[in-house]
């Protein structure tokens, strides 16, 4: 099936509508993940509505993991035996105006949270291509936006709450605990039951996005600092021609005073619409384009809240490469376009700020981040997945936690030095391992 079909396709069978269905909870049908790539071991879901909840629940559980807005493509949040869902939690519980701060419940999404906040003067310093993800579980897995200066979405994390396998309720902050915390801000679920968050905030902004079309590839090598320079910058390409298929920038507005865009960016276009990543399918479900200001939580994501994100039915890959070898790990990933380019929708190339989050991708080092949007097609993207990694290897390349890879445990512990610490606290938190499903087993305590 050419893409173009394939596309189509996907316009019939995911259109605004499916949101409601993709959000439920399980019903007649298999409990899977909103792609649909991925089904559930178990269909069993507790609910909590408060902190003494969750308490009895993990308690009285043997073995628990949480469900947030299922987002993730491959098993990290499965479970054979029971799942517990925070949806109801998901309040704003305090705003700060004093140290701009504000506490929320875990099962908030990115999309309530942030009309709330810029209402009361404030905003985040980034957020993810969508808004549809919950803040505990984006935290979790080192989900992130883009920026040459902007961290992912963990790293506005100052604190948070949770339940161990115990029951016991646990608090920490990145000014009090130091290391521990830094151990769990990213802590994949391995940790216990996250039911609060305080997240760092900064005054509200406003933004524009332009978007420019066909940059060659050539251009891209040669300026790809100068290309990243804006405040938020993704490259979308399908691996063809020589081609970055579309450039989006997203820019702050700082002043009042208009800012003209130039018609040319190194040799891209610039649009003349409003633009989809990819571009068979309509841009009504992205957010404004055409330099157009808007609320930073209306531009800094790709889509839209209360529309279907992204393609809808797909498989995902994603690869952190230190910033240094971005060049080199895209032009590597380049030279694998004529197996890549027949199963792909589209690859995103974005930029992410270093950390000190010991399971971040990010962890003491900026890095160049490539996205593959793959057509549901899991036996060629099964036989590519190993491919790229091996070519992108010798970056040191880390994969995305919450998509699909295939590197192997040992190559894990080797580039996350600080697995050993991690583990150790886990076993504090979680000493007969409640939380730990197929995956954390596989991928994290496989010794």
């Amino acid at each position: 099936m050419d893409k173009r079909t394939f596309v189509k396709l996907l316009v019939t069978s995911f259109t605004a509508p499916t949101v409601s269905r993709w959000l439920a909870w399980a019903g007649a049908e298999p409990l899977k993940n909103w792609a649909g790539n991925l089904e559930y071991s178990t269909d069993r879901i507790l609910a909590a509505t408060s902190i003494d909840q969750v308490r009895n629940h993990v308690k009285q559980e043997n073995r628990l993991k949480v469900l947030g807005t299922r987002h993730c493509f491959n098993n990290i949040a499965d479970s054979k035996d029971g799942f517990l869902s925070l949806k109801a939690m998901d309040q704003v519980i305090a705003l700060d105006t004093a140290t701009r701060t504000v506490t929320v419940g875990a099962g908030i999404t990115y999309g309530q949270l942030a009309p709330y906040l810029d209402s009361q003067g404030f905003a985040l310093h980034n957020l993810a291509s969508l808004p549809h993800i919950s803040v505990a579980g984006a935290c979790s897995t080192a989900t992130h936006g883009s920026g040459e200066k902007n961290g992912n979405l963990a790293t506005a994390v100052s604190g948070l709450e949770l339940v161990t396998a115990t029951g016991d309720v646990v608090k920490l902050s990145r000014d009090r605990d130091g290391e521990r915390f830094r151990g769990a801000a990213v802590g994949l679920g391995a940790l216990g039951v996250i039911t609060k968050l305080r997240l760092d905030l900064q005054p509200t902004y406003r933004m524009q996005q332009y978007v420019y079309e066909n940059l060659p590839l050539g251009e891209m090598k040669e300026h790809f600092d100068e290309i990243h320079s804006g405040y938020s910058v993704s490259l979308f390409t399908d691996w063809q021609k020589q081609l970055i298929n579309e450039v989006w920038i997203k820019r702050r507005v700082e002043t009042e005073q208009s800012f003209r865009t130039p018609t040319e960016f190194f040799g891209a276009k610039a649009a003349k619409r409003n633009l989809h990543p990819i571009a068979e399918l309509s841009a009504e479900n992205c957010t404004e384009q055409m330099g157009v200001r808007g609320r930073w939580y209306e531009r800094l994501p790709h889509f839209r809240m209360g529309f279907t994100p992204s393609a809808g039915k797909e498989l995902q890959t994603e690869y952190f490469v230190p910033r240094h070898h971005a060049v080199e790990a895209i032009v590597a990933v380049e030279r694998l376009h004529e197996q890549v380019s027949p199963h792909l929708l589209i690859s995103e190339i974005r930029t992410v700020a270093a950390d000190n989050l010991w399971m971040s991708p990010c962890y003491e080092q900026a890095c160049a981040t490539i996205h593959f949007t793959w057509k549901q097609e899991w036996d060629a993207v099964r036989r590519l997945m190993p491919v790229i990694e091996k070519e992108l290897a010798p970056f040191q390349m880390r994969p995305h936690w919450g998509k699909l890879f295939t590197t192997s445990a040992a190559n894990l512990k080797r580039i996350y030095k600080k697995m050993p610490e991690f583990i150790e606290l886990s076993n504090e938190f979680d000493p007969r391992g409640k939380f730990r499903n197929d995956f954390l087993k596989k991928n994290i305590f496989n010794t």
